[in-house]
């Protein structure tokens, strides 16, 4: 398990209560992991796809994937909202696909502090299952596979931890904030 490379920036993490992104493709259940997180930890809690504007909603709606131009301001509006509800350092947990490195580099800027990510992984056919299973999202599974095509792993240097979706959530919920915990008390 690594937990990137422990920086000057990082101890900011550590010191304070945490600003956790659980991210992954559509269907990882980032949602429901980061606000079963948040309960457990008492953090507020906020939904990535409540910060995108109603066009990126309709494109999605109709099968078709975003762009880097339109993903810029909807994770320099969900930064500003860690910002704001972060500013005494009280924490926060949301839920953000943040499927490349610079999506998660805008998204750590733009919030002004250090993120740790949650990394969500599953097979495509388990991830596959529960978009099909899913009722009234706008979210078609028809754009899984570009979701996957764009998705960079979150590399040594980065503040992340990967966590299997391949177990039941109270395990993977379990297992998230054993990892944040013990991250936490590195320092």
């Amino acid at each position: 398990m690594s937990f990137g490379i422990l920086t000057m920036e990082s101890a900011h993490f550590f010191n304070n209560k945490p600003v956790v992104v659980a991210m992954g493709v559509c269907g990882c259940g980032k949602s429901t992991i980061a606000k079963k997180i948040a309960s457990q930890l008492q953090l507020p809690f906020f939904e990535g796809d409540d910060f995108h504007p109603a066009s990126n909603i309709e494109k999605m709606s109709n099968g078709i994937g975003l762009t880097d131009e339109d993903r810029w301001p909807w994770l320099d509006a969900l930064g500003e909202a860690i910002r704001i509800k972060n500013n005494d350092n009280s924490g926060v947990i949301l839920s953000c696909s943040a499927l490349t490195r610079a999506y998660r580099e805008r998204l750590s800027t733009s919030s002004g502090v250090p993120i740790l990510y949650i990394y969500l992984h599953g097979s495509r056919e388990t991830l596959l299952k529960r978009m099909n299973s899913r009722a009234n999202h706008y979210m078609p599974s028809s754009l899984l596979d570009g979701q996957l095509d764009t998705l960079e792993i979150p590399e040594d240097d980065e503040i992340a931890f990967t966590v299997s979706i391949e177990k039941s959530i109270s395990e993977i919920v379990k297992e998230s904030i054993l990892k944040i915990n013990s991250m936490r008390s590195l320092d």
